[in-house]
């Protein structure tokens, strides 16, 4: 039971990563004082030639929620796992808190906490024992009131009792937060914390995120759910094949890439587009009711209003209309179109 405990526990401060080679630490980097994690030319290559990482350079800011997207494969874990001190870099330079990886493993393993995807956790104990042994791994005193406090916000004070196996899905998952959270972290890694719950608990734990948040904890939230990011991220970052392809603020993200529709419901049917409106990106429907006009988000809106008007002028009456935005997930899937 106790080998499965550690097991479980996903990160130890007090064992260095084994084989950490020279070179992870011979670069020499300027990193920002705003940054709570700081990633310099990070790569990793596996033993079997594949090329996990490229080159990756990342700056994540202090009580910030970031979102990490890619797809299978692009790298997510790796990354999260050499932060976290259990992958070992082939190349490059990371710092949490100030605090190298490598180096200074002890220091910045110990503000780390991980929840990982996988449901890790000893069945036949109770959810107070195995969330006070957590703490205990990280070489922190006994706190019963914190661990309290970490229940509760979980809203899992009524199970402290209970063994694990007994609890649902969603419950498990919060076991695993609260564990993470035991020892206080100053960053928390989110590895699809949702997945498999129902929408209801979704949204709850979405409130404990912001809450951390709140209280100055760095979230960093890998989800395959892209409403979840659009949701709750302040930023966004896209990872692809082992690269990051890209890095934005939400709002700005949704601004530069985002496109709109402009439907017109039609008042009588069209069998084609007229030629007087030829210079608009519009496209028909397959009734003949619809026309919808695509156009660039950042755009004045000045030919929103020239297309009114000649769609007048051309004779065509409309009944109704609204407008659409791409959301994050379109943003992303053309992201990674542009990337292949």
């Amino acid at each position: 039971m106790l080998l499965r405990a550690v097991r479980d526990s996903i990160i130890s401060p007090y064992l260095p990563a084994v084989g950490a080679p020279a070179a992870a630490t011979a670069t020499t980097v300027v990193f920002s004082m705003e940054s709570m994690i700081s990633v310099a030319n990070l790569s990793k290559t596996y033993g079997s030639g594949l090329h996990a990482l490229r080159d990756v350079n990342l700056e994540i800011r202090r009580g910030e929620i970031f979102a990490l997207l890619g797809p299978n494969g692009a790298g997510k874990t790796t990354l999260i796992s050499c932060i976290c001190g259990i992958v070992n870099p082939t190349e490059g330079v990371i710092r949490v808190d100030g605090h190298d990886i490598i180096s200074d493993f002890r220091a910045a393993r110990s503000i780390i906490g991980l929840v990982p995807q996988e449901l890790t956790t000893d069945s036949f104990e109770t959810v107070w024992a195995t969330v006070s042994f957590s703490r205990g791994l990280f070489g922190k005193s006994a706190k019963p009131a914190h661990i309290e406090k970490v229940l509760r916000d979980l809203s899992l004070w009524d199970k402290r009792d209970d063994t694990i196996r007994t609890l649902s899905g969603g419950m498990k998952r919060r076991v695993l937060i609260a564990k993470a959270l035991s020892h206080e972290p100053q960053v928390l890694f989110l590895d699809e914390p949702t997945a498999g719950v129902d929408v209801s608990l979704r949204h709850d734990m979405w409130e404990v995120v912001r809450a951390l948040r709140a209280s100055g904890v760095t979230i960093i939230l890998t989800t395959h759910y892209i409403d979840e990011a659009e949701e709750m991220a302040d930023r966004i970052g896209v990872i692809s094949n082992g690269e990051i392809i890209l890095v934005e603020e939400k709002a700005e993200l949704m601004r530069k890439l985002g496109t709109k529709q402009l439907t017109l419901q039609l008042e009588h049917q069209l069998d084609g587009i007229p030629p007087a409106l030829s210079a608009y990106r519009l496209s028909l429907s397959e009734d003949g009711m619809q026309l919808v006009y695509t156009y660039d988000a950042q755009r004045e809106s000045t030919d929103i209003i020239a297309l009114l008007r000649d769609v007048g002028a051309a004779g065509i009456g409309f009944k109704d209309i609204h407008t659409t935005q791409s959301s994050l997930e379109d943003i992303f899937v053309s992201l990674l179109k542009g990337k292949k």
